[in-house]
């Protein structure tokens, strides 16, 4: 007999040809209610056909734009070091009882069916606490709902998904979803702009809040930022500092850190396993990812596909800079528009040199993707730094070969990512990989 997992694709194939018939005959909100009842009723079937995996899993999911990943992982190692069992599915990486591996999957949530045989492994192999990014999609689409929340978190809430969403105000309500339920735990991010939004929402048991912010419960104090990782005290209830250190760079893994530390305090995790916890956490595929070339100049492939993402990292990459910063950068393809421009803005006001590619157009018109990132380049005066390479590959070997000593090569949008979508064709591809292959070719011919 075939599989669950094979017969759920047949469904999906099979429901999308009827979503696809129904969208050029019936009303946008006739389709839109007929495609959530669908999925409110699919998961529930997919569970119970699991046996409701989920439960008696202690579940911590975590959302927002960016940091999902690395604040789980950090998590991760923390509940580890507390000598807890835990399974994890981030964008990143797949993690179970120990054994990990990298998300090849292209989906930062997997689909029904593959999310309910995690669980269901989860449960089988007596995993303790399950870890979970929770995007805005899944959560609009009701992925999650037969999945009882123990903890959920929130990083920050930025410009993305508005081809989805339409508006912020949607992107945030889709957001919520995962604190409308009352979660035993819910940690927020003080000094995040859309945080009273969120904060209307209550824990069954604790919520706790973490920023800089004088009101924040988890207070971060002290940061030093180093080129390589950072340090931080974070003040909580009051009591004597919690001095964190990470191998992960930047502000914004402070944050990171920080969240995690906040979820497992008040989750029960003692200070000795968080701090040694964050510690432990040495790399995350694609994230801030050094790829060892053996060459005179740094070079850097990031997952940043969002303007505050991609602010950031340049921001991080320039402090700790000693000479110029390289950057190879596109955008992906059927998806927001609106940020291309802004994300070109960024890149003219924090990079020495831009290198603008194609990064996955799914099945839009590359051309047109860099045209608009290129706008916003030229408007924030970048023209002059300004080259554009349709082919990734050429892009690449274009920074490698400008390159000088002390310099900076940062490569963003792929990250971690085993394939890039080409005109609807899944194509074999990694950055860090094409950056060694093609510096080894480099050293063969010097």
């Amino acid at each position: 007999m075939p599989s669950i997992f094979i017969i759920s694709i047949i469904i999906e194939v099979m429901k999308q040809a009827l979503v696809n018939a129904a969208r050029k005959t019936l009303p946008k909100k006739t389709v839109r209610s007929l495609e959530q009842n669908y999925r409110k009723a699919r998961v529930h079937i997919t569970s119970a056909r699991y046996g409701y995996p989920a439960k008696g899993l202690r579940v911590i999911a975590v959302t927002g734009t960016n940091g999902k990943t690395t604040t789980i992982s950090y998590l991760n190692e923390i509940l580890k070091a507390s000598g807890y069992t835990t399974a994890m599915f981030s964008t990143a990486e797949i993690e179970m009882a120990g054994e990990k591996k990298v998300n090849d999957l292209n989906a930062t949530v997997a689909l029904t069916a593959q999310m309910q045989e995690f669980l269901s492994e989860a449960k089988k192999n007596k995993v303790q606490y399950v870890l979970l990014e929770a995007t805005s999609h899944a959560l609009d689409q009701h992925k999650l709902d037969t999945i009882p929340i123990e903890c959920a978190i929130m990083t920050n809430l930025t410009q993305d998904h508005l081809d989805y969403h339409e508006t912020m105000e949607k992107y945030a309500t889709a957001k919520a979803k995962l604190f409308k339920s009352k979660p035993r735990y819910i940690v927020l991010n003080r000094d995040d702009e859309w945080f009273d939004f969120f904060n209307k929402f209550e824990a069954s048991e604790h919520k706790i809040t973490y920023g800089t912010h004088a009101e924040s419960e988890a207070k971060i104090t002290g940061v030093k930022l180093y080129k390589k990782g950072s340090e931080t005290n974070l003040v909580i209830d009051h009591q004597t500092p919690l001095h964190l250190g990470s191998f992960l760079p930047g502000k914004y893994n402070v944050y990171n850190y920080s969240a995690a530390t906040a979820a497992a305090y008040v989750m029960g995790i003692s200070l000795e396993a968080i701090v040694e916890g964050i510690a432990e956490l040495e790399s995350i595929p694609g994230r801030f990812e050094h790829i060892a070339v053996k060459k005179p100049y740094d070079v850097i492939v990031d997952y940043a596909h969002t303007p505050d993402a991609l602010e950031q990292l340049l921001q991080t990459v320039k402090a700790a800079a000693k000479n110029r910063t390289i950057l190879v950068f596109g955008a992906c393809g059927d998806r927001d528009k609106s940020k291309r421009p802004i994300m070109g803005e960024i890149a003219a006001k924090l990079a020495d040199r831009i290198i603008v590619t194609d990064e996955e157009n799914y099945n839009e018109e590359p051309s047109g993707i860099r045209a608009s990132i290129i706008e916003g380049i030229k408007k924030a005066g970048g023209e002059s730094r300004l080259e554009e390479i349709a082919d990734r590959e050429e892009a690449i070997k274009k920074a490698l070969d400008i390159a000088r000593k002390n310099d900076t090569v940062l490569i963003t949008g792929m990250g971690h990512e085993q394939y890039r979508i080409i005109n609807g064709k899944k194509i074999p591809w990694n950055d860090g990989e094409v950056v060694i292959r093609l510096s080894e070719i480099s050293k063969s011919k010097s």
